[in-house]
């Protein structure tokens, strides 16, 4: 059965350190994995996204690991400050065109 599963549930660092989530998913043609945050219930804001094995973060994040089936990619956000409370999301997509970056 296809799964995405992404961890840990909830998550509680002090502000300055760094902290980490981490996304894996088994869907076999799918080699993308995006991340998003959402603050106080509002619009997503995109923080980069994984090809392959190769991360592309927005600044202050990095993005490391494996987006295909099977493998992890994990989510840093480098220095935590209050506007760094969220809800993290991944997604997994795929690209037929290996030149398309989504925007």
């Amino acid at each position: 059965s296809l799964y995405v599963h992404q961890s840990p549930a909830s998550l509680y660092k002090k502000q300055g350190k760094s902290a980490k989530t981490e996304c894996s998913h088994s869907i076999s043609s799918y080699n993308r994995i995006l991340w998003y945050k959402q603050s106080n219930y509002r619009e997503l804001v995109f923080l980069g996204y994984m090809l392959l094995k190769a991360g592309y973060p927005e600044a202050g994040f990095d993005i490391e690991g494996d987006a295909n089936a099977g493998g992890t990619s994990t989510l840093t956000i480098n220095q935590l400050t209050p506007n760094s409370s969220a809800v993290y999301y991944s997604q997994q997509i795929h690209v037929d065109s290996p030149d398309t970056v989504p925007q």
